[in-house]
């Protein structure tokens, strides 16, 4: 009967990891790996290498916010000091020739900015909110001024370079192009992905949750809350000294700027634009900002004022960022009703869309009317060359934002009842209609 029974068990016995869980990895390996075929130019190799960086040092910001509801002000610092350790450790292998191959250094890293991590962890996670967001600040203040103090380790205003070619051949490959480097990041930031998941679902990164959400009520349960958030901030300062390590390989250099507290910011920013209440979120922040970064950068010299901008829109109207608003979905989805949404949808977004551009467009002409040289009065706008001293762009600029504002505002009604519709069970299409 006995063994009847535990044969029974072992058979119905649920798989550890179910198709669902691991097909998104798979996936994604795969999209990694046909990716450069697609895109297989230098310049946006470098892009997806600097996307995969931010996506490892996105997700392990993550940790902290996200899963401990630690706002750090500072993290910065940990994919800093990984980084130049392993700029010395570059050096050290170009001066010993010593037989260490390259795709380990991002451990070295990792191990450097644990180290940090787990001394600075050790007072700040004794408190969390405003006492800890201060003190990472204080923190990361202290050591971006040290970066130009102490020029041994951190180079001075010059930074610290180095060269990735010194080190052992990995199986014949020297990461003399792109495309090596290229993978080598994939397979670390694939990893690392895979890691802080694991983290998220071990009893510690659960308890993360739990003292994010009540820390009074996980300590009435018998659970250290300072415990909980010094494992996740220790967890954080390991993976950000990865992405650190990453950087190193990628560019060949460090500087003070990667220690400052406005990389600190930019990755708030990121993890806050992709949603910190999700695992994949930081992962769409990352993508969404280098791109932005990357196409913006090149067409506007007031890029950074749009990406304020929309870091605000998310903050106001999307606290949930481009995750939550796709998790909205899921529950029409999963009724069959995603098709409502269509029409409402491009009667609302498309004329919001062209009020943006319209708005954008007069920031733009504002902008070279004031500091462009004199006479210079020729500007391209989305693809189109003209006379910025023009009264015509004006005109048909302030049309697109008054006109496109006001048709998103006539259809925003009719979008909100479709939207209550489709997610509310047994509802009928329209009013009238059948269900």
């Amino acid at each position: 009967m006995t063994d009847t029974y535990q044969k029974t068990a072992t058979v119905t016995k649920a798989p550890v990891f179910s198709m669902a869980q691991v097909a998104p990895w798979v996936i994604a390996v795969i999209f990694l790996m046909v990716l450069p075929i697609a895109f297989g130019s230098n310049s946006a190799i470098t892009i997806m290498n600097q996307m995969m960086i931010t996506i490892v040092f996105a997700l392990s910001y993550n940790m902290l916010l996200g899963q401990g509801g630690m706002l750090s002000f500072g993290h910065a610092v940990y994919m800093g000091v990984g980084g130049f350790f392993c700029m010395h450790l570059m050096n050290i292998v170009e001066a010993n020739e010593l037989p260490i191959p390259l795709p380990v250094l991002p451990i070295f890293g990792g191990l450097f900015g644990l180290g940090l991590a787990t001394i600075v962890g050790s007072f700040s996670t004794r408190k969390a909110g405003t006492v800890f967001a201060m003190i990472s600040l204080g923190i990361g203040e202290l050591i971006a001024a040290c970066s130009v103090i102490i020029v041994a380790f951190f180079g001075g205003e010059e930074g610290m370079p180095g060269d990735r070619t010194y080190f052992l051949p990995f199986f014949g490959t020297e990461f003399l192009r792109q495309i090596e480097v290229y993978y080598l990041i994939a397979f670390w930031t694939v990893l690392s992905a895979l890691l802080m998941y694991l983290f998220s679902r071990t009893p510690v990164g659960r308890m993360a949750n739990a003292v994010r959400d009540n820390p009074e009520r996980a300590e009435f349960l018998g659970y250290s809350a300072r415990w909980v958030r010094f494992f996740s901030f220790c967890g954080a300062g390991f993976f950000a000294g990865i992405a650190g390590g990453l950087f190193a390989i990628n560019y060949e250099i460090l500087t003070e700027t990667n220690l400052s507290t406005t990389q600190s910011g930019i990755i708030l920013l990121i993890t806050f634009l992709g949603g910190v209440g999700f695992f994949f979120g930081p992962i769409l922040g990352a993508i969404a900002f280098t791109l932005l970064q990357s196409v913006l950068s090149l067409q506007s010299e007031i890029w950074q004022l749009y990406l304020g901008a929309l870091f605000l829109a998310t903050v106001m109207f999307f606290p949930g960022g481009l995750a939550g608003v796709l998790m909205m979905h899921v529950p029409a989805a999963r009724m069959g009703r995603l098709g409502w949404l269509v029409g409402p949808y491009l009667r609302t977004i498309l004329p919001a869309l062209i009020g943006i551009a319209g708005l954008a467009a007069l920031m733009e002409l504002l902008f070279h009317v004031r500091h462009s040289a004199t006479g210079d009065t020729d500007m391209t706008l989305f693809w189109v060359t003209f006379d910025s001293h023009s009264i015509l762009p004006w005109i048909v600029a302030i049309v697109a934002t008054v006109g496109g504002i006001w048709l998103a505002r006539q259809g925003a009604p009719k979008l909100r009842e479709t939207w209550h519709r489709a997610n509310t069970p047994g509802a009928a299409k329209t009013t009238g209609g059948a269900a």
